[in-house]
């Protein structure tokens, strides 16, 4: 356990109200550099960053490496004991006569995709710059040239354009930026750019161990996640926890005609549907027994912040085309603070001009459930698997056999996809609000202050590995549209990126 975690844990205080727009270290940097700052992005977010597919995350890995050092921060690699793990890029900023130590975090990787899923005219990996959002009909414009104006409203579209490149961007470029000003940062800085987030970080743990000493820190600004969607700068306190499963549901051996066999052979896509709508009743409400049982309570100070936080529902519902809300009165970010799950996706036979008219063999489903602090993923899986059984299902974690095929009328195999645990800050601890002023020293708006982000990262995974306390500072806009076709970077977020880490870096006593 570090000796300092308890003096210094970056939880934020009750701000008295929004202080006025500071100068950032950052700000006169990003502003005269920003066609260099938008050109060096492109060419990063270029490199296909799936962390499975090995070879270009090697790639995205290598030109990060070659990034900082171009910046001096003495970089390598950290590896996994499993050569094929994507890994951890490591760099430092040491600081003589610094009283703490820093790490600041982001992820390289990306969410996989289907390139054939995105508009017209974009695609994954090659970024592309737009007037406005695809929505409110943005033009493609080309790359600015020397001395041509760059709109802040523009949108940078390509995958990992704000989850999370725009993180290790951020981070970089305010270095770039202190150096250019001929300014120390306040702390010793450690960076930590992970490779497998979207993964599920399932080495983060042993890459966290082999290098306990290198990485002991004071705390973890972690760079990832969107503003809040009232436009206004979020500092949260911690982050869901994730697991999930895949549920496959088995009929014949091979596709049937559905005119020779429906009415009679059984059809897993049917099965399956009612399988998950067992799991969750008409207000949304997951109907898994214990499902909520772990749940830690909020304290005062965080039911209070979540009032003080802006309401948008009724204008998110607007602006996102749907009537009905699930939650059963509670709002978005009272739901935030539950444990939730969803249907990520449902395949069986295929749909559209593909379609034939057949009975198919199996039908799956991705469900993902997150998690709050005091619940357990495996847990949670073995509820899930218990509340699959109490539908009538066997339940196997391999492909059936024939025998298991003839005597079981309902057959599901469950597969785990691994996940990790809540992590939360108590937003009452002393001496956290030097993060909170730094972020404010750069907004004209007052800061909103949240006990939980809605998204998943492994802060859990810190603490239990190095004791390490951990703050969230969000960057991107809020309607990026992560992990889906046609990400986006709005680039007056990425500009203000730059200027939040450099304060970040520079906060003061």
């Amino acid at each position: 356990m570090m000796r300092r975690n308890l003096t210094f844990v970056l939880v934020v205080l009750l701000a008295a109200g929004p202080a006025a727009r500071g100068q950032s270290p950052g700000r006169d940097y990003r502003k005269a550099h920003e066609r260099e700052l938008l050109a060096e992005f492109a060419e990063l977010l270029a490199i296909p960053n799936v962390a499975s597919d090995r070879a270009n995350i090697r790639r995205n890995a290598d030109h990060i490496v070659k990034m900082m050092e171009r910046r001096g921060l003495a970089p390598r690699l950290l590896e996994a004991a499993d050569a094929a793990t994507p890994p951890a890029v490591y760099g430092e900023w040491k600081v003589e006569g610094a009283a703490r130590t820093v790490v600041l975090y982001a992820h390289y990787d990306g969410q996989p995709t289907d390139p054939k899923q995105w508009a017209a005219g974009l695609e994954p990996w090659r970024p592309t710059l737009r007037t406005a959002p695809l929505e409110a009909g943005g033009s493609t414009v080309p790359m600015p040239k020397a001395g041509e104006a760059i709109n802040p409203e523009w949108r940078l579209y390509a995958r990992s354009s704000s989850d999370d490149k725009a993180g290790v961007m951020a981070v970089l470029a305010a270095v770039d930026a202190l150096k250019a000003a001929g300014r120390r940062p306040t702390s010793n800085l450690k960076i930590f750019f992970e490779g497998e987030e979207e993964a599920g970080s399932p080495h983060l743990a042993d890459i966290l161990a082999r290098n306990r000493e290198l990485l002991r820190a004071d705390a973890w600004v972690i760079f990832d996640g969107p503003v809040h969607q009232s436009g206004r700068k979020q500092v949260v306190f911690g982050v869901r926890g994730v697991t999930g499963v895949d549920i496959t549901v088995y009929g014949a051996r091979r596709p049937l005609h559905s005119g020779h066999y429906g009415n009679w052979a059984p059809n897993p896509a049917m099965t399956l549907a009612r399988l998950l709508a067992s799991m969750k009743d008409e207000r949304g409400r997951v109907l898994v027994r214990g499902f909520y049982d772990d749940a830690e309570p909020l304290g005062e100070a965080e039911r209070r912040a979540l009032k003080e936080a802006p309401q948008v529902d009724e204008e998110l519902k607007a602006a996102l085309g749907f009537a009905r809300a699930e939650g059963a009165g509670k709002n978005l970010l009272e739901l935030l603070s539950e444990p939730s799950l969803n249907v990520d996706g449902i395949a069986s036979a295929e749909v559209g001009a593909q379609a034939r008219n057949v009975i198919p063999t199996t039908a799956t489903a991705t469900i993902d459930m997150r998690l709050v602090k005091g619940d357990d993923h495996r847990r949670q899986v073995a509820r899930l698997v218990e509340h699959v059984r109490a539908q009538g299902f066997h339940v196997t974690d391999k492909e059936p056999t024939d025998e298991e095929r003839r005597s079981h009328p309902l057959l599901a195999r469950v597969t785990p996809r691994g996940g990790y645990n809540a992590e939360r800050t108590p937003m009452d601890w002393p001496l956290s609000k030097l993060i909170t002023d730094a972020v404010q020293s750069v907004s004209p708006d007052r800061v909103v202050r949240l006990p939980t982000l809605g998204g998943s990262l492994p802060l859990y995974v810190l603490r239990e590995t190095l004791g390490a306390p951990s703050i969230t500072v969000p960057l991107a806009n809020y309607d990026n549209n992560q992990h889906a076709e046609n990400e986006n970077i709005r680039l007056q977020n990425l500009w203000d990126a730059v200027e939040i880490v450099a304060a970040i870096m520079t906060m003061k006593e």
